[in-house]
């Protein structure tokens, strides 16, 4: 088994680490102060080939869902937030371009692609979170369209993004009776909430996305009516292994700067760096980073693959990878004593965004019932 990245890969990491660390890390903690989501920024990464990923190559870059892992890796070492949001407006992406129509994708990839329209996904409602299946958003048809009603939350990019992929009810109760919409922002009876007040994340705008009477043509509905929930589920595979990657990046410069800490500070007469306990903290961090990293990578490579046991490894590595990364990150605040809880050395963010990392794309607990399942269905 080689676990070598090839000369390609090694270079598209590269590259998204440079990006990271000079475009990103240095104005992570004035976007969040400012609460923005850096629109120029977004930009540049299009430029890079970084809006539309896993898109096929007649309109994206057609990379592996392992050389997206690469990428989001490398660029949440500068900022997970950012990154995160990216990793959203690309599951989006890969989602028109698997389930659309050719219209379809002539129209909205070149956009999703250079950026010109910014993606968001709205699958969560108030009353149906880890119980995706239940939502309540309706598409009713109405001539040669529908109308939308309903109400979508914890929606990153609400009020932000150009276009939003809403999954609506179109039949029977359950996820058969689901569907995929695209809605333009400016759509009559399409609206926003208020921005949420959130611990993490707070360049990223998150609001509800409301529809009332949001009325859009047939040629808006993505893949079949009833297939929603399924295009949903697939897509959320891939996105689980993005959300992963970005846990990942930002554990590992929450590591680094804990090992220049620990050099640079002095106690008891010594430099940190000469306490054994603090160096046996270091090596299980790089440890359990290294394991974690390698596990990420057998995922993405499993759903590259199509292999049957996808789904289960995507939730097994979205568990174990963002519990881990929050623990490394934890750990490293903590090794930083007092000054881990300023906001000046930058560690507390990375632990505020890393939270949530084990809330979105299904909870954890959700990643264990999908593992449980494939196991008990044997």
């Amino acid at each position: 088994m080689d676990f070598s990245l090839t000369d390609e890969q090694e270079q598209i990491f590269q590259m998204a680490r440079d990006f990271a660390t000079e475009k990103m890390a240095p104005h992570a903690a004035t976007w969040e102060e400012e609460k923005r989501l850096p629109r120029e920024v977004l930009n540049e990464l299009a430029a890079l080939g970084m809006a539309a990923i896993n898109v096929r190559d007649d309109h994206g870059s057609g990379l592996s869902r392992l050389d997206a892992a690469l990428i989001f890796e490398a660029l949440s070492y500068g900022d997970p937030s950012v990154s995160a949001f990216l990793s959203i407006h690309n599951m989006v992406a890969w989602m028109v371009d698997g389930f659309g129509s050719d219209e379809q994708r002539a129209e909205w990839l070149p956009k999703l692609a250079s950026m010109q329209a910014i993606a968001s996904y709205c699958l969560t409602e108030p009353g149906s979170g880890s119980d995706a299946a239940a939502l309540r958003t309706s598409a009713r048809r109405d001539g040669d369209g529908y109308v939308l009603n309903g109400t979508k939350s914890f929606i990153s990019g609400a009020g932000f993004s150009d276009l939003y992929l809403v999954m609506a009810r179109t039949g029977e109760a359950g996820p058969r009776g689901i569907s995929a919409f695209l809605v333009e922002n400016g759509t009559s009876g399409l609206s926003f909430g208020a921005q949420e007040k959130k611990m993490g994340w707070i360049a990223q705008p998150t609001a509800e996305v409301r529809l009332e009477d949001c009325r859009i043509p047939d040629a808006n509905r993505l893949g079949d009516e009833g297939s929603g929930f399924r295009y949903a589920m697939m897509g959320l595979d891939g996105g689980r292994l993005s959300i992963s990657a970005c846990a990942l990046g930002a554990a590992q410069a929450a590591l680094d700067k804990s090992v220049a800490y620990m050099h640079d500070r002095q106690a008891f007469g010594k430099p940190l760096t000469e306490f054994q306990a603090l160096q046996f903290r270091l090596a299980d961090m790089e440890t359990e980073l290294s394991a974690a990293r390698v596990f990420l990578r057998q995922a993405a490579w499993k759903l590259d693959q199509k292999a049957p046991d996808a789904t289960k490894f995507c939730a097994m590595a979205k568990r174990f990878v963002t519990d881990t990364s929050f623990s490394v990150a934890n750990m490293a605040l903590q090794l930083h004593g007092g000054y881990g809880y300023l906001s000046d050395y930058g560690i507390e963010k990375i632990v505020r965004d890393l939270r949530v990392h084990q809330i979105l794309e299904g909870t954890n607990e959700i990643m264990r019932l999908i593992v449980a399942k494939a196991l008990l269905a044997k």
